[in-house]
């Protein structure tokens, strides 16, 4: 059931944003055994050389006939950027709905979403059987995905895409960031910088509180 008492949305970005400085795929595949193969693809999908479908193929063969539960146990260990269940509080307090907009996997999203509040995620889906991943993807979700779930999610809860705000750091931001009423680049990409309406630089995720303040008076 989706809010009553809401003025706009903010979409955060998970990987490079509430995570930082690496991504939840890789901090998994540490556990799972291909952690510099999946590294070296991720920057290969950064600097445009190879496209998310790709990276995804690549990841997912790593996952195969690893129990479900136990990704969960891993996830606690996961490195979160400081002051996430501040900043969700105080989205919530102010009138807007914190979503998770984002390309990791949905274990993650749904590990993330229930520790913090989050309202709801995105993300792409690992094949299951007989609760055992089974190397290959069930759902592929790319970064116009991301930016279709934003506006459909905005559209759900009655709100113009421009009285939403996203927070985000790479390339897999930009469609998103383009589609809305205010882009903050969190220790970001030259190219996440050059989209956004706003920029911080911080080690504390409540450094986009002030950007965010923006939003909250021009959709009062």
């Amino acid at each position: 059931m989706f809010p009553t008492d809401h003025v706009g949305a903010v979409f955060f970005d998970v990987d490079g944003t509430l995570v930082p400085g690496t991504s939840s795929s890789v901090f998994l595949a540490g556990f799972l055994g291909h952690r510099e193969e999946l590294a070296e693809a991720e920057d290969a999908y950064a600097a445009g050389v190879l496209d998310n479908r790709q990276v995804s193929e690549l990841d997912a063969a790593g996952w195969a006939g690893v129990p479900e539960e136990r990704v969960r146990g891993w996830l606690a260990g996961l490195p979160l950027i400081a002051g996430i269940a501040e900043t969700v509080a105080w989205c919530r307090r102010n009138g807007l709905v914190p979503v998770l907009a984002t390309l990791a996997w949905s274990p993650v999203g749904s590990y993330l979403a229930s520790r913090f509040g989050f309202h709801s995620f995105s993300g792409p889906q690992l094949e299951i059987a007989e609760g055992r991943f089974t190397g290959r993807v069930a759902r592929h979700f790319d970064e116009y995905d991301k930016r279709d779930f934003g506006l459909a999610r905005a559209g759900e809860l009655g709100l113009d895409p421009r009285s939403c705000g996203a927070v985000g750091d790479s390339r897999s931001d930009l469609p998103l960031f383009a589609s809305v009423g205010l882009s903050v680049a969190f220790n970001a990409s030259t190219g996440a910088r050059t989209a956004a309406t706003a920029t911080v630089d911080d080690d504390d995720l409540r450094g986009v509180l002030p950007a965010l303040s923006k939003l909250v008076t021009t959709t009062r």
